[in-house]
Order: structure tokens, then C-alpha cells, then sequence
């Protein structure tokens, strides 16, 4: 009777843990909860991760394994401390940027989503208006993810947290309650060489502001003075004052 029950024990044993094997070897067993979406299964893009699979309970460091963009630049893009980008989770962003959802301009999955899909050339559909950081827009045309067309039209999409003040100046393009100009137009963190060449201001006069030659027009002005150690402030006053006089 021992000896059948000691060999019952190992035929069980080995019933479990061939299993076991067999499974790992095939694939199907994991002791890990991978977060990763699903790939397209057919098309152009067969096989590749699918941006709109990006979930709230993703990290950024589930996504620069997945999509392969650091999560420092995703941090970057969303104005997160780089030192939480790896173990930031997506869905996080509803609660930094709550304040301007009451104003319809929401920032959270969706807009990571977008921002992947721009990033890697990789297709995300939407029914809706996405908006995106504008440290996110900048990142895009800085590394040529997007044509100038597309630059272009992301302007219009582009909040700029930095002058969000109430719940109808985030947008670029918007205008902050009290800061009216004779030409409607107000220089703000977000806006581009390309409105104020837009506003009848030419590329001299531009230049004879900066001191140095025009640079392409879709970057930030903001962005731009940091880089060549300008005073932006300085550099706005004087934009606005020209824009102004138009």
C-alpha cells in the first residue's frame, strides 16, 4: 500500500508540473500580469501594438516597453516629474488636469493615445476633439513625427497649462479674460512664430525683436527663447507691442 501511494504521488507530481512546462513552452502560462494592448491583425500594421488598446492602468514604462518611447519623454510630453515617469499611470492625468475638464478641454488616455500614435506613425481613430500638452506638440515637431500640415493643425488642439487661468484661456488661440488687446490677439507660453507672422508681422520685424534669423515658424516662441537663452518675457512684450500697432 506505501509503495502505491508514494508512486501515486509521483505520477500526480509529474502530471502537474509537465503541465505546467508544457504550458510555459507553449506559451500560455505566465506569472506575470503583462500590461500590454493588442496588436492589429491584419493590414499594414499586422503585428504591431494598437495605440487605442492604451489603457488608464498603463505606466509610462508599460508603454516605452510596448511602443518603444521612453518614458522620460512621455513624462516630458505631460508635464510629470521625471523622476515618477516609469511607474506613472496613465489614468493619472485625469486627476493633475481635472481643473480643465470643467471647461470640456479634457487631458488623459485618450490624449496619450494620440500622442503614441503620432509619435510612431502608428493609426488611432477618434470621434472625438483630443487635446495634447503643449510640451507634447512641441516634442512632435522637435523630433519630425508630423508633417507641417499636420504641425499646423495640432496648434489648434494645443493647451498650454502654464497659462490656464480660468475655464476659457487653456486653449491656444483663446484669450484670457482681461487681457484683451486692440487686435484681439494675445502672445501667450504656447504661441508659435507662425501667428505672429500670421498677424501681419514680418519676418524682419521679427527678427529685429530676437536678434537672430527666423527659425521655423512653427516652433514655439517660448520654446525657442529657452534654447538661445533669451528672456521671453522680454521677447513678448516687444512681439506684442508690434502685433499691437497693427
Amino acid at each position: 500500500m506505501k509503495l502505491r501511494s508514494f508512486t501515486l504521488g509521483i505520477v500526480i507530481l509529474v502530471v502537474i508540473f509537465g503541465s505546467v512546462f508544457l504550458a510555459d513552452a507553449l506559451g500560455y502560462w505566465n506569472t506575470e500580469n503583462l500590461a500590454q494592448p493588442v496588436k492589429f491583425e491584419s493590414g499594414e500594421y499586422a503585428g504591431e501594438f494598437n495605440p487605442a488598446d492604451i489603457r488608464g492602468s498603463y505606466s509610462f514604462g508599460d508603454i516605452e516597453n510596448t511602443f518603444h518611447i521612453d518614458a522620460s519623454i512621455l513624462a516630458q510630453a505631460f508635464e510629470v516629474a521625471e523622476s515618477q515617469a516609469n511607474a506613472f499611470q496613465v489614468k493619472s492625468l485625469e486627476t493633475i488636469y481635472e481643473s480643465l475638464a470643467a471647461s470640456g478641454v479634457e487631458i488623459g488616455t485618450n490624449s496619450v493615445k494620440y500622442f503614441v500614435s503620432l509619435y510612431t506613425g502608428l493609426p488611432f481613430e477618434s470621434t472625438e476633439t483630443i487635446y495634447l500638452p503643449t510640451p507634447a506638440v512641441e516634442i512632435l515637431i522637435a523630433k519630425g513625427k508630423v508633417s507641417t500640415e499636420a504641425a499646423a493643425s495640432l496648434q489648434e488642439i494645443t493647451v498650454d497649462i502654464a497659462d490656464f487661468t480660468n475655464t476659457s484661456s487653456n486653449v491656444t488661440g483663446a484669450i484670457p479674460k482681461g487681457t484683451e488687446t486692440t487686435t484681439g490677439f494675445v502672445i501667450k507660453g504656447s504661441t508659435t512664430f507662425r501667428e505672429i507672422l500670421d498677424t501681419g508681422i514680418s519676418q524682419k520685424e521679427i527678427e529685429s525683436v530676437t536678434g537672430k534669423a527666423l527659425p521655423n515658424p512653427l516652433i514655439v516662441i517660448k520654446t525657442y527663447c529657452t534654447e538661445r537663452q533669451l528672456d521671453f518675457e522680454t521677447v513678448k512684450i516687444s512681439l506684442q507691442a508690434l502685433v499691437d500697432s497693427k
